[in-house]
């Protein structure tokens, strides 16, 4: 669960910032709630002193009212060095106060130059520190499967069991979900190699061309490549 922790006197901008948060979120099969403020009230205090929040996300704007969000970001610090701090602001100035000092702050928007593009691109980067991982949700045979994608070596279809066996470092899963479904769960890190085999490029290390063999990062291998799929693997 993400928790993104909002707060901004424009409704506009608030608005927009969760809009934006929302369409990061929908590619990532993550949970997350998002917590809107409009001043560094009692209610938002209390979100910061709230340790039951995890993996919390601000989003804050360096002056709200009279209040700084850098002092703010100090009072975070105080209890709290893993969550991310994002700052937006309209001056570049009171951005310069942020890398001035010490508060560990992922990034300093202006929200007047391209600041849509570079908030969704600095929540994706928040996601990265927290090290969140993204899932694919399914269900088979009444059972609902959630497994983080970044665990998948490769994918293989048993022709005789008609099921796919999902090949994880921990784990092998044998599901009637065919080898298309799965593919479009997944992001774009899985390629074909085979018409019975999908690989996690992320954790190939070799690809021997001459003997057709794919070596992943745990020192496994599958010979599953065939000549039809090399472009999908990048040969």
């Amino acid at each position: 669960m993400i928790n993104f922790i909002v707060c901004d006197d424009d409704t506009k901008t608030v608005k927009n910032v969760s809009q934006i948060i929302d369409q990061v979120m929908i590619n990532n099969d993550i949970d997350y709630k998002t917590h809107t403020y409009y001043d560094y009230d009692k209610s938002f205090i209390s979100d910061i002193v709230n340790t039951k929040l995890p993996n919390k996300v601000y989003i804050l704007d360096i002056q709200v009212g009279s209040h700084s969000g850098i002092d703010v970001a100090r009072k975070i610090r105080k209890t709290d060095l893993d969550s991310v701090i994002i700052f937006l602001t309209s001056f570049n100035e009171l951005g310069m106060n942020v890398i001035s000092d010490e508060l560990m702050v992922l990034t300093f928007i202006n929200k007047l130059d391209n600041g849509d593009k570079r908030l969704s691109s600095a929540i994706e980067k928040s996601l990265k520190v927290l090290n969140v991982k993204k899932l694919i949700r399914f269900k088979d045979g009444g059972i609902v499967y959630s497994i983080p994608s970044d665990d998948i070596l490769y994918i293989t279809r048993d022709t005789v069991e008609r099921k796919s066996i999902i090949k994880t470092d921990y784990s092998e899963f044998k599901v009637k979900t065919t080898l298309t479904e799965l593919l479009d769960l997944l992001g774009t890190n899985f390629k074909s190699s085979h018409r019975s085999c999908i690989i996690n490029m992320k954790r190939v290390i070799k690809i021997d061309k001459r003997n057709r063999i794919i070596t992943f990062d745990t020192g496994e291998t599958t010979d599953l490549m065939s000549g039809q799929f090399k472009k999908e693997v990048g040969i």
